[in-house]
Parts: C-alpha cells; structure tokens; sequence
C-alpha cells in the first residue's frame, strides 16, 4: 500500500514537474512568424514584446486589417495583439466638371460685348460671368445687349467707374 502511494505521489510530482517546465517561445521566435504573416502587406510592421504583438501601418480596408489581427492571434505563445493600424481613406476618382454653360451661349456674348474691350467674358464656377471695368453708360449697354440675347441667368461682376 505503501509503494502505491509513492508511486501516484511521484506520477503527480513528475506531471507537475513535466507542465511547469513547458518551454516558453521566446519573442524572436514570435517575431519569425509574426513577421511572415504581415509581410503580405507591404505597408504593415509588427513588433513582439513579451508575447504582445503591436501591428501598426496602413491597410487597404478594415476587412483585410481584422485578417490580420486574426492570424497574428493564431500564433502559438501571441497573448495579445495591439492594433496601432490605420485604414487608408477610400480612393475616390476625380470628379470631372464639365462647364454648365453651352460654349455657343458663350461665343454669343462674346460678340455681344466684342466693343468693350475691357470686358471678360468667363465661365467661373459653372456659370457665365461678366468682368471688367466700365462707365455707366457702357454697363447699360451691355447688360441689354446681353439680356436680349434671352440666355437666363449670368453673373455681371462689372466694376463701373
């Protein structure tokens, strides 16, 4: 009875002994495979200190940042990972403006104020535009040769002196 005892006795000592002298992986080890995962995306780093995993970089979208925090998870002796990651902004395409004013509209008022020459005729901000600087006489004049050629609204930014 006596050696039954010593041996359960002994068998629980040595699978104590056996669990606590597990071998501990050591950070470079983590950092090997932690850096084999996040070369996938060249904009990404991760750093291991004491088992933490500290991501940080820029991905293309959260979904493919979350992957990544999974897999780092997934090694063996990662305790945690620190998302220091950015998500880059959606690309957006350039967005391009086409004049809203019919360029024969403005080739007419053009001609309708070819006397003045101190008068520009542009497009500013989508809309027909008058500048320059007149007399009163001419802005009046101008302004009914414009108006007659019934082309709705414009902007008359003219100085009159």
């Amino acid at each position: 009875m006596k050696k039954t005892i010593a041996m359960a006795a002994l068998a629980v000592a040595i699978s104590f002994g056996a669990v606590s002298c597990k071998k501990k992986i050591s950070d470079a080890d983590l950092q090997t495979q932690a850096t084999t995962i996040v070369t996938s995306n060249p904009n990404a780093t991760v750093e291991v200190k004491e088992g933490v995993a500290h991501l940080s970089g820029t991905f293309a979208d959260q979904q493919s940042k979350d992957a990544m925090i999974t897999k780092l998870k997934a090694i063996n002796g990662v305790k945690e990972v620190m998302d220091m990651a950015t998500v880059a902004p959606a690309a957006t395409a350039p967005v391009e403006t086409a004049s809203a004013v019919d360029p024969a509209v403005q080739k007419k008022v053009q001609d309708a104020v070819k006397d003045f020459p101190s008068v520009k005729v542009e497009v500013v901000n989508g809309q027909l535009t008058l500048t320059g600087n007149v007399s009163g006489l001419q802005a009046r004049k101008i302004k009914e040769s414009v108006d007659a050629l019934k082309i709705g609204k414009y902007n008359n930014n003219l100085v009159v002196k």
